[in-house]
């Protein structure tokens, strides 16, 4: 069994006690021994993570940049599949799946190894039957988008590419249980590789699809959809062939006791549902506005970008997720209670120099996406408000990793709710419509949502009792696991196995 980074080495033993936990840190030599060895943790963790998801996101920035640069009405229709319908898809799969972050870390973190393969089985059927029931959304993208007050000229191409791109959401029901089980035990290079090829592979395939063949937009979705199922079924294979640890094969044992790992995942799946429809929503309420091309189109682009930010801090996210699981299955709540605080400190470093950089760029980096000049300088004018919400969104994505290796989705999910869809979304339409400042001021008032959920978030963690957590980790895992680990494991031990 690989460990999870979890042994001492000799520079970092004497401040490791005789359970593995750290002893109490005091002095600045002391907290700065700490800080490294959290840092090497993490990012020995995080790094590859946060590669592989800014190579998945720059799949669809690929895609859009392709696309991009066929015209306006292209670039504003087919961010409104990618931006708004499959990113509603994409948020509730990734927070179905994120129940299994919570499971197969504390469960790996307990040496109860065995168990990841089953959770990844259950994950997959979960995900494979919430892919039947978002299906409608994609097959009539079209009058809804119309319903919700999309104009004709963006919403009638914006569904036909919307369909075109329904096999990818099929591949997620893969790609994430197989993502979240090898995360679990910090094998993590292989998603990385994987992820690599895959952008290399988009981009090879956009060019010959979209200027070599001239298939246009719909070129683009095939890429889209090939690329996708290429990662799904190499993340599988590499799981089948090379995880023995975790994968025993394949088992009944799966459909036991599903619907408590159906519970815990609509409670990972509205938790960040909450927070990926949200910024999700002012591209809706923007195709309201006058000069809706310019203004969806523009506010895309600093979406695109904000979205880059953000994969990384995903990545982060599930960082932080392994270490907090992965200690707390282990009974170490210092090490937990401390990675969380490094991990917090660095990420705001990160966010201060996204925002510098985004500032100090503001009226070049929309050439990427447009070659259009009120497209540019509508991007320049709301650059400020993307350097603010980078900053922000440093933060909230590593404590929501926290919420999911703690298993306190629950949580999370009613102050996202709060904050997000009482507080900011008639803030921002306050500002937008009736204070008639436009996408300036939709933008405006979500941000302060976000700004309220983050005070929140960090009140939570200051009031938490860590070693409580500790205490609670094996009532979570009976609980949401279906039945006590051991019976369960004598369960798998009975039923014959087919690899």
């Amino acid at each position: 069994m690989e460990a999870p980074l979890l042994e001492p080495n000799s520079s970092e033993r004497h401040l490791i006690g005789e359970n593995g936990d750290y002893l109490l840190v005091k002095g600045l030599k002391a907290w700065w021994r700490v800080f490294c060895i959290e840092s090497a943790k993490l990012w020995r963790i995080g790094g590859p993570i946060a590669f592989q998801i800014l190579c998945q996101y720059s799949v669809t920035s690929v895609t859009i940049i392709f696309v991009g640069h066929l015209g306006d009405i292209e670039l504003s229709a087919f961010s409104i599949a990618l931006s708004v319908v499959c990113t509603f898809s994409f948020g509730f799969m990734l927070g179905m799946g994120s129940a299994l972050e919570t499971l197969c870390g504390q469960a790996f973190g307990a040496g109860q190894v065995h168990m990841l393969g089953i959770y990844m089985q259950r994950s997959i059927i979960i995900l494979l039957a919430t892919c039947i029931l978002v299906s409608p959304l994609y097959i009539f993208a079209t009058p809804i988008l119309k319903l919700l007050g999309q104009r004709d000229e963006i919403a009638n191409p914006a569904g036909v590419y919307t369909l075109m791109i329904l096999p990818q959401l099929c591949s997620l029901a893969v790609v994430f249980p197989t993502q979240k089980f090898l995360q679990a035990q910090s094998k993590v290079a292989v998603l990385a590789w994987i992820a690599a090829f895959a952008l290399i592979s988009q981009v090879l395939l956009c060019w010959i699809f979209v200027n070599v063949l001239g298939w246009g937009a719909t070129g683009a979705a095939v890429a889209f959809d090939v690329t996708s199922w290429g990662s799904a079924i190499a993340q599988f294979v590499y799981v089948v062939g090379w995880c023995k640890d975790g994968w025993k094969g394949f088992s009944w044992a799966a459909f036991k006791e599903i619907w408590a790992f159906v519970r815990l995942s609509l409670a990972s799946a509205v938790m960040l549902c909450l927070e990926i429809w949200y910024m999700m929503s002012i591209i809706i309420l923007t195709g309201h506005l006058d000069n809706a091309v310019t203004a969806v189109g523009s506010l895309s682009i600093c979406m695109s970008i904000d979205s880059w930010e953000t994969m990384v801090f995903i990545g982060v996210n599930a960082a932080i997720s392994v270490r907090v699981s992965n200690e707390l299955g282990m009974g170490h709540p210092r090490a937990a209670r401390y990675s969380v605080y490094v991990t917090l400190f660095q990420s705001l470093l990160i966010g201060i120099l996204c925002m510098i950089v985004v500032l100090a760029t503001r009226n070049h980096f929309s050439v990427i996406f447009s070659d259009s000049e009120d497209m540019r300088r509508a991007v320049a004018h709301l650059s400020g408000l993307l350097g603010i919400t980078m900053l922000l969104n440093s933060i909230q994505p590593v404590i929501s990793g926290v919420a999911i290796g703690g298993g306190w989705q629950a949580l999370v999910a009613y102050i996202n709710l709060a904050c997000y869809y009482v507080f900011g979304l008639p803030f921002g339409y306050i500002l937008g419509y009736v204070a008639n400042l436009g996408v300036v001021g939709l933008w405006g008032g979500m941000i302060a949502g976000v700004a309220l959920q983050t005070l929140l978030l960090i009140l939570v963690l200051y009031k938490t009792n860590w070693n409580k957590e500790v205490e609670q980790t094996t009532e979570r895992m009976r609980k949401w696991g279906g039945q006590d680990i051991a019976s369960e494991r004598s369960m798998y031990d009975q039923i014959p196995m087919k690899n």
